[in-house]
């Protein structure tokens, strides 16, 4: 199911009229393994628009991966290199972009995605989370320890900065990602429309 999230915008200044214009960009928020990466490949394609990963591009800028750079950085320093590509990947106009899970956490980086785009958050519930990065190697907070309580945790603490800059929230359920991709157009294009 989908739902709008007008929590962020007052009665008399919908947020949609601005924020399509000029930039046109759609951000993914969510926990990992909501599907954020597929989906937005998805979105990208039907809008003709530009897509990009921000872990992706974390990698390509230092040439090592995500799990190198928090064993040799900590989560800190990982933190401090998405928030400079949230910040540059904001700035670009027509981009669908799919943020890592713990992106909303710096409040810099939280603002830039809730001024410069129409934030989309992909809920997923704990069983499709724990089905999707069990099969990846590449999740840092994972490795060591329980993961099913680490992502119950995460959730409970990332859940309401994620509706707080959300226009949209989508619940995925493990349902396909072309199937949530459809719902995300069938509830913007109105909206769009309306902005324009």
């Amino acid at each position: 199911s989908i739902w709008l999230d007008s929590s962020r915008a007052a009665p008399h200044a919908p947020r949609v009229a601005t924020l399509m214009k000029p930039s046109g960009n759609i951000f993914l928020v969510g926990p990992m393994g909501a599907g954020k990466t597929t989906v937005g490949r998805h979105l990208a394609e039907l809008r003709r628009m530009d897509f990009v990963d921000s872990d992706q591009e974390i990698e390509r800028r230092t040439g090592v991966d995500i799990a190198y750079i928090f064993e040799k950085e900590t989560e800190a320093g990982f933190r401090k290199r998405e928030a400079q590509v949230i910040l540059d990947l904001s700035k670009r106009e027509h981009l669908v972009l799919a943020t890592g899970g713990g992106a909303v956490m710096d409040p810099a980086s939280r603002r830039q995605l809730a001024a410069r785009g129409f934030v989309v958050y992909l809920r997923a519930e704990l069983s499709q989370q724990l089905r999707r990065t069990g099969r990846s190697s590449h999740r840092p907070l994972l490795q060591g320890g329980n993961p099913e309580e680490t992502l119950r945790r995460l959730f409970e603490v990332r859940d309401p900065i994620y509706r707080e800059i959300a226009d949209l929230v989508v619940e995925t359920r493990g349902r396909a990602a072309k199937a949530v991709t459809a719902e995300i157009e069938a509830a913007m294009d109105p909206l769009l429309a309306g902005a324009s």
